[in-house]
């Protein structure tokens, strides 16, 4: 399915030209703050989701539509009839963003190139998904060998509530024999990756009350408990000693059989000189295979405003990923049990109801994961691997079930030191010219898959 004659050199040639117009797009987009979680930002995710729409115009789509189901965020589908007979290829990414956060090194929604990396909120995750599949149509120009619809969605980062709803709405409009989806990550900068697995996910919010009121802390402490202390005694019986997760019920599935490096992981993540790596198993089981669970918010008194009180209540946001094989809301469940059931001093524990994500695994081995291992090997000049991923992606389990016969694909523009979803979020210029380079390589390819 590759070919190393003059029409790889000609579409090597085609994709650097269209690179400075993609990257162009994409700066457009990063300085737009799309995110979806933040209400009063909604007027910006209608203005991210009408450039993209003007950029799928740019790139030689004829038809373009902002389109939204009931209540969802807007999302624009392009189309493109391929030649008679081909396949129709769907790409996939999502124009909404993170919360930018603190900690950034320059303004998070004005992209600035700091040495070999673009930085900005969105830079990677996921626009520059959005930026690939712009300059891998319109490398191709007017000899696009396959029928070409792009999906960008709008609200992926708050797990995607109307997904379902959306491709049910739209059925007819986004049906397709393969799905390419630019929102993963690579290895290494220097090594391509496919991703064949993604762990599912939930977020719990858990309240922990102990008092009618607040009372002093001096004439009630030491007999009266706090719910702020209650909740970090909860919270600490999520994980044993060695930092395993310790609710019952949860599943383990398998991971790819990648070899890890402790030191790299170390780096990548930031993690400080003496602070010891939690878990057991291999690092591929730990990030990829294993349910894992974080706290990723609580709410309490601010330290600067504290008062010497008992708190009477107290709330943390808990994060849960879910391990491929497992089912998200049977593993919701059983984490809503252990919160309620394992509170010290018979504090009153309430758990909101929480919305899963289910895992997803990808079948591997068909003529478009063929295509697509050529084309990374191809644009890269070395094998892909398969790897697994802690994240979750919602479209990817509502699309199977609209269209199971589909094969899904997916890529990334993002390698460990991204910083997706944290401060100083970067995309590494040079990974992201083969991505694209990949990509158009790919719909090539894909033009022999019937």
């Amino acid at each position: 399915m590759t070919s190393a004659g003059p029409l790889s050199t000609d579409l090597t040639a085609a994709v650097r030209q269209v690179l400075p117009w993609a990257r162009s797009g994409l700066e457009r987009l990063v300085r737009i703050p799309s995110v979806s979680a933040d209400p009063a930002a909604a007027a910006h995710v209608r203005s991210s989701a009408t450039e993209v729409a003007a950029l799928l115009r740019e790139a030689g789509m004829p038809e373009v539509d902002v389109l939204a189901a009931e209540d969802g965020r807007p999302a624009v589908v392009g189309r493109r009839p391929g030649p008679p007979g081909a396949p129709t290829v769907l790409l996939y990414a999502h124009h909404d963003v993170q919360p930018a956060g603190a900690g950034w090194d320059s303004d998070p929604f004005e992209p600035v190139l700091r040495g070999e990396r673009l930085y900005g909120r969105g830079a990677a995750d996921d626009k520059a998904g959005v930026a690939v599949h712009l300059a891998a149509v319109r490398a191709h120009g007017s000899e696009l060998p396959v029928g070409v619809t792009v999906l960008v969605e709008g609200e992926e980062e708050i797990g995607s509530p109307t997904i379902s709803r959306f491709l049910a709405r739209y059925a007819d409009r986004v049906r397709a024999d393969v799905v390419v989806l630019a929102d993963s990550e690579n290895l290494t900068v220097d090594v391509p990756a496919l991703t064949t697995s993604l762990r599912g996910g939930a977020n719990l919010v858990v309240e922990v009350r102990t008092l009618r009121h607040g009372v002093h802390s001096g004439m009630y402490g030491g007999a009266v408990p706090d719910a702020l202390t209650a909740l970090c005694r909860l919270l600490a019986t999520l994980h044993d000693e060695r930092g395993d997760v310790a609710v019952a019920g949860l599943a383990r599935g398998g991971a790819a059989p990648v070899d890890l490096s402790e030191e790299q992981l170390r780096a990548d993540s930031g993690l400080l000189d003496g602070v010891a790596l939690t878990g057991t198993g291999s690092l591929a089981q730990r990030l990829w295979a294993r349910p894992a669970i974080a706290v990723i918010g609580i709410d309490a008194p601010a330290v600067d405003a504290a008062a010497n009180m008992l708190v009477p209540a107290a709330r943390a946001k808990v994060s849960l990923r879910v391990a491929p094989g497992d089912d998200a809301a049977r593993a919701c469940a059983a984490l809503a049990a252990h919160l309620e059931t394992h509170a010290p001093w018979g504090a009153r524990v309430t758990v909101a109801p929480a919305r899963t994500i289910a895992p997803f695994s990808v079948r591997t081995g068909g003529a478009a994961y063929r295509a697509a291992h050529a084309a990374l090997a191809e644009a890269w000049r070395r094998p892909a691997v398969d790897i697994g991923v802690g994240g979750s992606i919602a479209f990817v389990t509502a699309y199977a079930q609209l269209v199971p016969d589909a094969e899904i694909l997916i890529t990334g523009v993002e390698d460990p030191d991204t910083r997706a979803h944290g401060a100083n979020e970067g995309l590494h210029l040079a990974l992201f010219e083969r991505a694209c380079l990949a990509e158009a390589l790919l719909l090539r390819n894909l033009a022999a898959v019937r």
